[in-house]
């Protein structure tokens, strides 16, 4: 491998000759030999989004020529474009405030910058920190990333695949609602209600977590830049945030805004831990709906055997015919990576001392994990279950048969005593409900009949 020399203020450091980086990435990556966890790419984009409006924003204010400023936009577009980031190779676990990652953009921004100057025959040069990081300081600049990249991957990302997997359920709502089956709380029988009625409950849920997180993104549009080192700003023009955030605006789509209080936002991320709590609400919505997909298709004939699920694979590398709910499984343990991801978060965003929070890179990477895990996770449970879920009607229909809460039902008429006595003395002596309550003199059958209707039970009316 041929190396080129870069130099930074420490000194001179060997880089591969193919790499656009310079010295301060180099450095890192001897530095900080930890993990295999890479600085996410949708952290690297939203860097990108950045440093093109900046170098636009410093351009408006007449604080960078139009040459160098439509330069730095352009490769900044070029890698977006390119998306593959293969110059930008930094871990997670460095310099608690993205330092490395922001200059590594910079480097990077400025190495091409540089090589497409030299082409078109130009003596313009761009250095990584004067002219990439004008008016910038890798602590209001990470920060800003985060929010970027926060906001476009749940609304590019996790909000569809939620989208997806609500309309499916929606549609099992209303195939299912004429199939009245047996309800149940505690884990024990109660009285019944129609399957659609049951998968509404999960619609809804998901219908509720889009909402919330949804609402909970507004928290995230307030951006630090213009902040630079401890939120005062210093080496960067009053308006220089503002614009910024116009800019990012701009280029995005999305409305972001300059931070009203720069103290505040390079020190704390509540609002990461405050939208990464709607998320986890999805998740723990996510994990009820599996686990009750796993229960009610359990069996098949020794569970409660309500539902049929996809056989995708074989269950079972020594029991022939089994079926497992492997996507159920796949789906909750992503949640418990999610639930183990928010007490991350909300720890890191704990650390901010003085004028900096410095657990960044963690905050933002867990973040993202998240979004990740949970978009994929409900992509693969939807295409590989939900679709595919069925009524097993004649089961349904015999739990309802054989359910003593039916009893609930006669409680207007012969009193919760009787009722209750009419359920015990059938599960004792192993009979129906009906032939109980007419051995006990309580109802004769035909009141029997016109009390226990189970419509009437599923849809009352006053």
């Amino acid at each position: 491998m041929s190396y080129r020399i870069e130099k930074d203020t420490l000194g001179e450091v060997q880089v591969p000759e193919d790499k656009w980086w310079g010295a301060q990435t180099q450095r890192s990556l001897q530095n900080f030999k930890i993990g295999e966890e890479k600085m996410p790419k949708q952290v690297v984009e939203a860097f990108t989004i950045l440093k093109e409006a900046t170098a636009a924003a410093n351009l408006r204010l007449e604080n960078m020529d139009e040459e160098k400023s439509k330069m730095i936009q352009r490769v900044c577009q070029e890698l977006r474009e390119d998306a593959t980031y293969s110059h930008f190779p930094l871990v997670v676990w460095q310099t608690g405030s993205g330092t490395q990652s922001n200059m590594n953009m910079n480097e990077v921004v400025a190495h091409r910058s540089n090589q497409l100057f030299e082409e078109q025959g130009s003596n313009t040069r761009i250095h990584p920190n004067d002219d990439v990081n004008r008016s910038q300081s890798s602590n209001d600049t990470f920060p800003t990333a985060m929010h970027i990249a926060a906001v476009k991957d749940v609304q590019e990302r996790l909000l569809p695949s939620l989208q997806r997997l609500r309309g499916v359920i929606e549609d099992k709502v209303a195939a299912f609602d004429h199939v009245i089956k047996i309800g149940r709380t505690h884990l024990q029988d109660a009285t019944p209600l129609t399957l659609g009625q049951e998968m509404s409950g999960w619609a809804y849920m998901l219908k509720r977590s889009e909402d919330m997180i949804s609402e909970s993104l507004k928290q995230l549009q307030p951006l630090a830049i213009g902040g630079t080192a401890v939120g005062t700003g210093i080496n960067a023009h009053p308006d220089f945030g503002a614009m910024t955030a116009e800019e990012i605006a701009r280029i995005t789509g999305l409305p972001f805004e300059s931070s009203a209080n720069k103290f505040h936002a390079l020190t704390s991320h509540d609002e990461m831990v405050y939208v990464h709590g709607a998320i986890k609400g999805l998740a723990a919505d996510l994990m009820k709906i599996a686990n009750d997909v796993r229960w009610l298709s359990s069996g098949p004939r020794s569970g409660i055997g309500e539902l049929t699920i996809p056989a995708n694979e074989p269950g079972s590398s020594i029991m022939p015919g089994k079926v497992n709910p492997t996507q159920s499984e796949a789906i909750t343990m992503a949640v418990t990576q999610v639930m183990g991801n928010d007490a991350t978060i909300g720890f890191a965003a704990s650390q901010g001392n003085f004028e900096l929070n410095v657990f960044k890179p963690v905050i933002i990477y867990n973040f993202l994990q998240s979004v990740r895990l949970l978009a994929d996770a409900m992509d693969s449970f939807n295409d590989k279950c939900a679709v595919g879920i069925e009524a097993n009607e004649d089961t349904i229909a015999e739990h309802v048969k054989n359910s003593l809460m039916l009893v609930t039902a006669l409680n207007p008429y012969i009193g919760y005593e009787k009722a209750a006595t009419i359920a015990k003395t059938a599960f004792a002596n192993q009979s129906t409900l009906k032939e109980t309550a007419v051995e006990l003199g309580y109802l004769s059958a035909e009141q029997f009949d016109e009390y226990i209707d189970l419509e009437k039970m599923v849809r009352p009316k006053a």
